[in-house]
């Protein structure tokens, strides 16, 4: 399969956080009177068990032992060579679990995933491993595991990529101010924005300078994506409310610096009762169809930073499904990119409450 069926079939028609928010962008929080959560993020004790630590171990174990000698993930989407951003969240993976290039006892793991994504990086400022459709996905995602290694390591080697992958987001946002499959300002879609805004997001909280007119736009583009019900469509045009692409809807608000507000609690409210049921495939968040492992990406970020009721009624049953759907022997799970895409998205929800990558920490430096 292509890269467009790796992460743009997978982002469905459908990580420190918060912007700077003054002058336009300020002005752009429409019910700002409505509060999300007296204490987002906040440690409720209740989080971890035994059989999450149990699942992660095992998921952990099996991601590591499925990497390639070239450090990629997701061999055979990407080409024979890996694909970018699958070899981007396996590493954001164990990230997840504390550990960092040479450190930690992932560190290796992250390290191989970091030259794999460091000798992807092109000229122009795309990462991308192979020719495809669907480049600006994998983009994103390798953006963001660069923002946040940058940020917690100060590594120099990779300021200069990071930068110029920022400098690409921004001259290749289109009119509308999202973006879309190609490095092109052509059209947009939901999807692939959230993935562009979250690059931004940790490498301006790593010291990278992002346009903050690129993100005021981007915000208007995502408001313009949500319908009445409080979902999001997957392109501003139209095309109706589903759970995954509500999901990357939310989470690109709160990546933006949107904390509070009628937009963002009317999105949460959308994903708390769309997720609350059990589709005809007897999955919790059943309408997703096959979109489970990307829509509940965005979704349990969604619901983390909004803390509150919303992450204590959601947290738990999503913890103990994944768990009950991990295979057992081999500790992986399969989803609608393969084994490795659907273990690191496991192992990314499950994980966290650790709270160890800045993207999950709520609002970042100048909030």
């Amino acid at each position: 399969m292509k890269a467009v069926g790796v992460l743009a079939v997978v982002a469905l028609g459908l990580v420190t956080i918060g912007m700077p928010c003054s002058g336009a962008l300020a002005q752009s929080r429409a019910g700002a009177d409505v509060k999300i959560a007296e204490r987002p993020n906040q440690v409720r004790g209740d989080e971890i068990t035994e059989a999450q630590r149990e699942a992660v171990g095992k998921g952990l174990r099996f991601l590591a032992s499925r990497q390639q000698g070239n450090g990629s993930f997701g061999r055979g989407y990407g080409g024979t060579g890996g694909h970018a951003g699958i070899t981007a969240l396996g590493g954001l993976a164990f990230m997840s679990s504390g550990s960092l290039p040479g450190r930690g006892e992932y560190g290796q793991n992250v390290g191989k995933c970091l030259e794999f994504i460091l000798a992807n990086c092109q000229e122009s400022g795309l990462i991308c491993s192979d020719n495809s459709n669907g480049a600006m996905y994998g983009h994103g995602f390798s953006t963001l595991f660069l923002g946040e290694i940058f940020g917690m390591t100060g590594d120099e080697d990779i300021k200069e990529r990071l930068q110029k992958a920022v400098r690409l987001i921004e001259r290749t946002q289109n009119q509308e101010g999202g973006w879309r499959y190609n490095p092109v300002p052509f059209d947009a879609d939901i999807s692939v924005t959230i993935t562009e805004i979250m690059g931004l997001r940790a490498a301006r909280d790593a010291g990278i300078k992002v346009d903050k007119g690129v993100i005021e736009m981007a915000i208007k583009y995502v408001r313009r994506c949500q319908n009445a019900d409080g979902g999001f469509n997957y392109q501003a045009s139209g095309g109706g409310s589903a759970f995954p692409r509500s999901a990357a809807g939310v989470s690109s608000l709160y990546y933006a610096g949107i904390f509070e507000g009628n937009v963002l609690k009317r999105g949460l409210d959308y994903l708390k009762q769309a997720g609350a049921g059990r589709g005809g495939d007897g999955r919790f968040g059943g309408e997703m169809s096959g979109f489970y492992f990307y829509g509940h990406y965005y979704a349990c970020q969604a619901m983390f930073l909004a803390g509150g009721d919303y992450w204590g009624s959601y947290y738990p049953k999503m913890r103990d499904e994944l768990i009950s759907r991990q295979n057992k022997t081999a500790g992986s799970w399969m989803g609608e990119a393969g084994d490795e895409y659907a273990t690191a998205m496991a192992l990314i929800i499950l994980q966290m409450p650790n709270r160890y990558l800045p993207v999950f920490h709520g609002k970042g430096p100048g909030n």
